[in-house]
């Protein structure tokens, strides 16, 4: 009985010895990130259909997202703020009118400029005027009011 295991063990070694795996790493470069350069924030951003696209875990890309590479698209990213390890929004509020915002998609960059800044209750909606012009939409929860939100809302910097 011993050999016939050993036999089958070595059976399945060969088996995936010779099988050729392709890992899709994407290079530093290829890798989706928001880039705030005044809170000093560079994070990574992941697919939406991704398990690590949550705010327990990153910066989310909100699923009623459109991404940039899209006409009129209008990306909407959520993170926690306070104080917690996944806490990457905590310095949202001191973003000001005409701070910029790098979003990395797709090896191609996206500088976006704040245009409009508020707070509204907590309620699991966001109203948002769209734009005829690509928009990036940050919240997260009020750092002052405890039902409320922060809406930052940024559209795309003209060349």
């Amino acid at each position: 009985m011993k050999k016939i295991i050993g036999i089958i063990l070595i059976g399945i070694s060969i088996l995936f010895m010779n099988q050729s795996h392709e890992y899709n790493i994407p290079k530093k470069e290829e890798i989706d990130s928001v880039i705030i350069p005044k809170i000093n924030l560079n994070q990574r951003l992941f697919p939406i259909d991704s398990p690590e696209n949550t705010i327990e875990k990153s910066v989310a890309i909100l699923k009623e997202s459109t991404m940039p590479n899209q006409e009129n698209s209008i990306l909407i990213l959520a993170a926690h703020s306070g104080t917690g390890g996944v806490a990457f929004f905590k310095e949202l509020d001191k973003l000001e009118i005409n701070d910029e915002i790098i979003i990395k998609y797709h090896n191609n960059t996206y500088i976006y400029q704040v245009k409009d800044i508020w707070e509204e209750k907590k309620n699991g909606f966001i109203n948002i005027n769209k734009e005829n012009k690509k928009q990036l939409i940050l919240t997260t929860c009020s750092p002052n009011k405890k039902n409320k939100q922060l809406i930052i809302n940024c559209t795309i910097k003209e060349s």
